[in-house]
């Protein structure tokens, strides 16, 4: 199998009532000595739980190892401006060796209207503003001068390799952004039945290679499981937490060996 296996570091959680907040970088070295391919932040401004800023999380990670991938999963673009955001990545991308994974999403419902108040961002909006964000991010990472809007050109420096992008999300506006900007797409808990009929759809909306899938998965147990999201378009599999995430993450590299 050439899928790849990634845990989540423990900066938050989906449960509110049990937040996950350990050690950034115990956890990082831990996942890359036992051989697992990629650690992920997740991202927002303010949540249902408690949550530490994604890309501090990824600096530190990258900080403390040496090969493992360090990705986004997943940066909610429009909370911040553009120019900022690419900032960020393209400083990442720099330290970490460019070893970043840039995950891109508009945000889950379930966290509510707050984050994005607090930010000065229509939730409303928010789809719109990371297509637009989309549009400029490549060049703006690559340092290019980019033109932000009439009369406004700016030029990240330095600027870095642009790091794989990857699309999430499972409506037809994101399957259409996910074809128009991504280099791969992002879901969580699909079946890989699933995520190939997704995969069909949006490769059928462009005429580049066909993308793949990165998916956070049910708790896997089986190398079958694993060969069916292979088969299915998948080209990473990322374990969610479920509490303890050095048990976690041995049981990702079991799975990967």
């Amino acid at each position: 199998m050439t899928v790849e296996i990634g845990v989540i570091l423990p900066t938050s959680t989906p449960d509110p009532s049990k937040p996950i907040l350990g050690d950034v970088r115990e956890s990082a070295r831990f996942a890359e000595e036992i051989g697992l391919d990629s650690v992920w932040s997740t991202d927002h401004l303010i949540a249902s739980a408690p949550m530490l800023e994604s890309s501090v999380v990824l600096a530190t990670a990258a900080a403390v190892t040496e090969r493992i991938t360090v990705g986004f999963n997943v940066m909610l673009l429009a909370l911040r401006p553009v120019a900022w955001a690419a900032k960020q990545v393209s400083t990442l991308q720099l330290v970490s060796g460019n070893r970043l994974v840039l995950g891109v999403g508009t945000g889950n419902p379930a966290h509510g209207d707050i984050g994005w108040r607090a930010a000065g961002v229509s939730f409303a909006d928010r789809g719109r503003l990371t297509d637009e964000a989309l549009a400029v991010l490549p060049d703006l990472v690559a340092g290019k001068p980019t033109t932000l809007e009439p009369g406004l050109e700016a030029t990240i420096a330095p600027g870095s390799a642009v790091p794989p992008i990857v699309v999430a999300g499972n409506g037809k506006a994101a399957f259409r952004r996910a074809a128009r900007y991504g280099d791969g797409w992002a879901t969580i808990a699909l079946s890989p039945e699933d995520v190939k009929a997704a995969l069909d759809q949006i490769n059928q909306l462009h005429d580049r290679a066909p993308l793949k899938a990165t998916v956070v998965a049910p708790q896997l147990d089986s190398p079958e499981q694993l060969e069916a999201y292979e088969a299915a378009g998948t080209e990473r599999v990322i374990l969610p937490p479920t509490g303890d995430w050095r048990r976690d993450y041995e049981s990702a590299a079991a799975l990967k060996d």
